[in-house]
């Protein structure tokens, strides 16, 4: 689960909707014990995801198939997977913040990027930051580039205090908390949070606590090393690893806002579903996020945790600006959905044609 695959599924399942006239073949990887689709055909692939030989591996593969348009999913294209390609690049973290990556991967995304986005007949972007991105630093065609952006899923919506009184019990939650939702790895700004939360509590003692839901990352150790001493010596700083999906809704609606200092997003889908539940957003004033939120919340510079404390304190003390706030994100919300993403997919498909 994450990101991509949440992608995958939601624009394979609206696909499948959308478009009775082409044939799809849904490919994935021999090992993988179901399809995703229920309609499409699939294939089994032997090549290994990021392999050193998968763009050639990958290309004799798919030949037998003969397909009109190989849609990459994942920045990096096979040679020769169709006749037209179509790509998605979802941020160039990885070049921004090489340092945070691993390095097989920084030899995966780095290497071969360029390649990449000029060997693409197409490329889809999740936010007009990565296409901005794409024009600065790889000089490729503002023509060449189509945002759409992502959505929530359609359970994450208000919920009632029955149900809020179930998962606050299976989570082991208190009543209300501030939440951060993400991958813990270094680009998600955790240390800093930490920081700018203890700086709250000196300011008011009687804070929430903070609950930070995810689960490892990349270079998940060097975090770990800045922010140990306090999750040991300390109890309202909540780690919360793997929280079930089914449960994700009801830990939004918990909280009484959310706060993502990241320093860098593809897109930020934490902000929009917690605007879906109807909690007030935090984000940094960087890349995508700004875009998510529109103008509900509060932007932070993810660079100086006072600008964090600051938004925190308001959160939890200026009650009425936090309600105008979980009534403009629920509006904010509605305004985005997988249909729509689907759909910019498809045009794509059929312009690329």
């Amino acid at each position: 689960m994450g990101g991509i695959s949440t992608y995958i599924r939601r624009v394979v399942q609206a696909l499948e909707t959308l478009d009775t006239e082409n044939r799809y073949t849904v490919f994935h990887s021999r090992k993988a014990k179901s399809s995703i689709t229920s309609r499409f055909e699939h294939g089994k692939l032997w090549t290994p995801s990021h392999h050193r030989l998968e763009r050639l591996a990958l290309s004799v593969e798919l030949l037998p198939h003969r397909l009109d348009i190989f849609h990459s999913t994942d920045f990096i294209p096979p040679y020769r997977g169709g006749k037209r390609h179509v790509i998605n690049v979802y941020d160039l973290t990885f070049i921004h913040y090489p340092q945070y990556l691993t390095a097989d991967s920084r030899r995966y995304y780095n290497d071969q990027i360029e390649a990449a986005v000029r060997h693409a007949d197409h490329i889809l972007v999740i936010s007009e930051a990565t296409k901005q991105d794409l024009i600065d630093i790889l000089a490729v065609p503002q023509e060449k580039i189509t945002v759409h952006m992502l959505a929530a899923d359609e359970s994450f919506i208000p919920l009632p205090e029955d149900t809020l009184a179930h998962y606050r019990t299976a989570l082991d939650l208190p009543n209300t908390y501030i939440l951060f939702v993400g991958t813990f790895e270094p680009r998600k700004n955790i240390p800093s949070l930490i920081k700018a939360y203890r700086t709250l509590k000196q300011q008011l003692p009687d804070a929430p606590p903070l609950v930070l839901a995810g689960h490892k990352g990349w270079l998940f150790d060097t975090i770990w090393g800045a922010i140990e001493d306090d999750l040991k010596h300390t109890s309202d700083i909540l780690w919360r690893e793997r929280i079930p999906q089914d449960a994700m809704p009801a830990l939004y609606n918990m909280a009484c806002a959310l706060v993502l200092p990241s320093f860098y997003e593809g897109f930020g889908l934490p902000a929009l579903e917690a605007m879906a539940c109807g909690t007030a957003p935090i984000v940094s004033n960087c890349s995508s996020l700004p875009e998510v939120v529109g103008d509900v919340g509060a932007l932070i510079e993810p660079n100086e945790p006072q600008t964090i404390t600051d938004a925190l304190y308001k959160a939890i003390t200026d009650i009425r600006w936090r309600q105008e706030q979980e009534r403009a994100g629920l509006q904010r919300a509605s305004q985005f959905s997988w249909q729509q993403t689907a759909e910019i997919v498809l045009k794509t498909y059929r312009s690329v044609l």
